[in-house]
């Protein structure tokens, strides 16, 4: 995968898809390798929230081994149906998210967190 920038130079990027489905408790992504690739375009995509006050905070960690993880940068909290974009990096050769749900009344969250890494 990949795209010709707007100089005419091939930017080699490959598509992330870190997760998907409804979220019921706080967990991990599984981790992907990223080889060179330094930067992270991800989009953030909630269809549905449910309970009372829920809330999602997502952030991104990086490692270079894929043992010892460091926090690159965190999406806003979400309460609700959102689309959010952003661009995290640098990172590491690994990456992965962590979620973290609140509220009460058994909250949960619908989502996908997808992009590409260039």
């Amino acid at each position: 995968m990949g795209y010709t920038t707007g100089n005419g130079r091939y930017a080699n990027t490959i598509p992330v898809n870190l997760v998907t489905g409804t979220l019921s408790a706080t967990t991990s992504s599984a981790s992907i390798e990223l080889g060179d690739r330094n930067h992270l375009r991800l989009d953030l995509v909630i269809s549905a929230a449910t309970g009372t006050s829920p809330t999602l905070d997502v952030a991104v960690q990086s490692s270079p081994d894929n043992s010892t993880w460091t926090t690159v940068a965190s999406f806003a909290q979400q309460t609700g149906a959102a689309t959010v974009h952003k661009l995290f990096g640098p990172i590491d050769r690994f990456v992965r998210v962590t979620e973290t749900i609140g509220g009460t009344g058994s909250p949960t969250f619908t989502r996908t967190i997808t992009g590409e890494a260039v």
